[in-house]
Parts: structure tokens; sequence; C-alpha cells
């Protein structure tokens, strides 16, 4: 449903989106400039119009960013061909920095590694212990994939984003804020 509010002298356009599987309020600003707020469903619709008031600032910069970033090469979009040709290379890749990385984390075991073709994430960690990557893992830079295989590494031993998890990632990565930073400045195509 699309809707519109008005901050100050600024309009903000965005599309709000309920989803039985949201557990929280989310605000993203794609590639094409499109606005998506995404709510639990049964989060009344004055809070979510709150939500994306408290968070103009953000909006108005992000789209300010996607302006700011050169135009799509139409050939150059990822597709499910790409996924299907890469996605054995992304997971030789992947193991092979788990091996290489895991000895640095302590003592810690995985249950499988799957490689998906993910919108809005470069990794996840499930409670049974299977890790979860982006096949575009393959495309960043060296010291950003080895930061998303330790985070998801980290969440072996701590499943949340607690002091201890985040000194975990440092152990191996100290730099983690500023990989951290990057990743989200970066768009999935």
């Amino acid at each position: 449903m699309q809707k519109e509010i008005t901050v100050g002298d600024l309009r903000i356009r965005y599309t709000h989106r309920r989803s039985a599987r949201a557990r929280r309020m989310r605000l993203a600003v794609g590639r094409d400039g499109a606005v998506v707020l995404t709510t639990p469903v049964r989060t009344a619709e004055r809070f979510g119009e709150g939500f994306v008031l408290r968070h103009a600032r953000w909006v108005m910069a992000a789209l300010a960013r996607v302006r700011s970033l050169p135009p799509l090469d139409p050939v150059a979009r990822y597709g499910r061909r790409e996924y299907l040709r890469h996605r054995e290379a992304a997971r030789t890749f992947v193991l092979s920095r788990i091996a290489v990385l895991a000895s640095s984390l302590g003592e810690v075991s995985f249950s499988r590694v799957s490689i998906r073709d993910q919108k809005t994430c470069w990794g996840s960690c499930s409670r049974k212990g299977n890790l979860n990557f982006n096949y575009k893992i393959l495309f960043l830079p060296p010291h950003l994939q080895d930061y998303v295989i330790v985070h998801e590494l980290a969440h072996l031993r701590e499943l949340n984003h607690s002091p201890r998890f985040w000194a975990l990632v440092a152990s191996v990565v100290p730099d983690w804020r500023t990989c951290r930073r990057e990743l989200r400045g970066m768009r999935m195509l």
C-alpha cells in the first residue's frame, strides 16, 4: 500500500508492507530509490507512520546515497542464472575460508553450509547450527568476505549480538565496525 508523509518541507513516499514473518518494523531504501516499510501484521497504522517520521533523517540520507551511485548496468544485474553459475564456487570458497577462520574462534561446529540467493542479507546462522551464505559473497573484497564468515561462525558460540558475541568477532576481525559499515553501505543487486 502506497503512503506519503510530510516532514517539514520534505515529502517521503513509501510502500507499507505487512508481513506475517516480520517481528519488528523495518525500513529499507532500494537501489531504485523505493522506500519500503515492513511491519508485523498486527502493527497499527499510526505506529508505522511514527516509525517513518522518527527515521526520516535516515531515509533522506539513504535516498541521497542511492542517487549518488552510478546507474545500474542492466546486463550486470544478478539473477537466477548467475546464482546457479556461481553457487558451487561460493560453496567451495566459503568452506575453504571456514577451515581457516574457525580455528581462530576456538571450538565451533556446524551442521551444514548452504549457499543461497538472498536479497537482503549476506549470511545467517540457525539454532541447529546451519550456516547460510549469499552466493554474492564471492564478489566482496576479501576483508568483507572474512568478516561475514567470522560473524556467522561466532553465532555458533553466541546466538545473539551481545557484547560477548562482538568480543568474539573482534578477536578475529579487530576492525569489524568498519567492515559492518562498509557492508551496510553496499547494495545487493
